[in-house]
């Protein structure tokens, strides 16, 4: 069996800004990075058309074809992108230690230093309509795609401080914004709340939930419901925004690193490092609160740097112990 077991300096697990930013830094650090791609490889990005905020791309760049390019630059340092989805871990709790690690349960890998870039996955109300037209008008991050939506009617459904936020934030730049909240109330903080209610292009509906999106290619409107009365009545709008929140992609981790109370990874303080020696987390599986492209990327270079400098620490005292 040993024989089988394939030994990696850098196994960077999941892909996107974050992991393959750590990929083309760890490859040409000389750490023949080897990424897993996961369930869906490119991450988010390759479920959004247009990208217009990543710095460089001055016409903008769709998502698909940005991973794309990702992937091409990550592959020409030498990193070995393989399609699969790593479906148990067992890391080592000693430094210098060797982490093990199984790929769609057959096989099996040790890895020195292991990069975790699983990102997060934004939740849905689960409308088919809904999911039929995500990329075509319905979005589930303002701070990125409100801006095509300038001057425009939109919508948002959720109830906590994001979604007030995400409310205030395209209320800057629409022409009007109905925020939808399916209790009577709001969770958001009272601060927040009353910057919704200062806005005066912010309808709040309570007690209001999604019946149906309604448009054939792009969103022209919504149906909705009132959940106390049954009561249906449409809206025009362009723009469906949900913000009903994110789940991190770390089932595979539990019990293996330190989380917080909604499973996102948590790291040392302005590094990548997690709780395990060698082990690095970066992009939307650590972070909560800002959730984009550039700084996921930003993160994927920390966790590179991070990992091999402990390479290089772990060789050091490993040659001092010889000496």
């Amino acid at each position: 069996m040993a024989e089988n077991i394939e030994r990696i300096k850098c196994l960077i697990i999941g892909s996107g800004p974050a992991g393959y930013t750590a990929a083309i830094y760890a490859a040409r650090a000389d750490l023949k990075p080897v990424m897993y791609t996961g369930m869906e490889p490119g991450g988010q990005l390759t479920t959004t058309t247009e990208v217009d905020n990543f710095p460089g791309y001055p016409e903008g760049i769709d998502g698909p074809t940005m991973m794309v390019q990702l992937q091409q630059q990550a592959e020409r340092f030498g990193t070995q992108v393989r399609i699969g989805m790593v479906t148990e871990v067992n890391f080592s709790k000693e430094y210098g230690g060797v982490h093990k690690v199984v790929v769609d349960n057959t096989t099996h890998i040790e890895a020195e230093t292991v990069i975790i870039s699983t990102g997060a996955t934004a939740k849905y109300l689960g409308l088919p309509s809904e999911q039929r037209l995500r990329g075509g008008g319905v979005s589930a991050c303002a701070v990125c795609d409100g801006f095509f939506y300038k001057g425009q009617d939109v919508a948002i459904v959720g109830a906590g401080d994001t979604a007030a936020e995400e409310a205030t934030y395209l209320a800057n730049i629409c022409s009007h914004v109905t925020m939808l909240v399916r209790k009577d109330r709001m969770r958001a903080s009272k601060a927040m709340q009353h910057r919704v209610n200062g806005m005066e292009n912010i309808t709040v509906r309570y007690n209001s939930e999604v019946d149906e999106v309604l448009g054939d290619q792009v969103v022209e409107g919504l149906r909705i419901v009132n959940n106390k009365t049954n009561e249906k009545d449409e809206i025009a709008i362009t723009g469906l925004f949900i913000a009903i929140g994110h789940k991190p992609n770390t089932e595979v981790f539990k019990d293996q690193v330190t989380m917080d109370e909604t499973g996102y990874i948590i790291t040392e303080g302005k590094s990548t490092e997690t709780n395990i020696p060698g082990v690095f987390a970066c992009g939307d599986v650590q972070d909560k609160e800002y959730r984009q492209a550039i700084t996921a990327a930003g993160t994927g270079c920390m966790a590179a740097l991070d990992a091999e400098r402990y390479l290089a620490k772990v060789e050091s005292h490993e040659e001092e112990i010889i000496a």
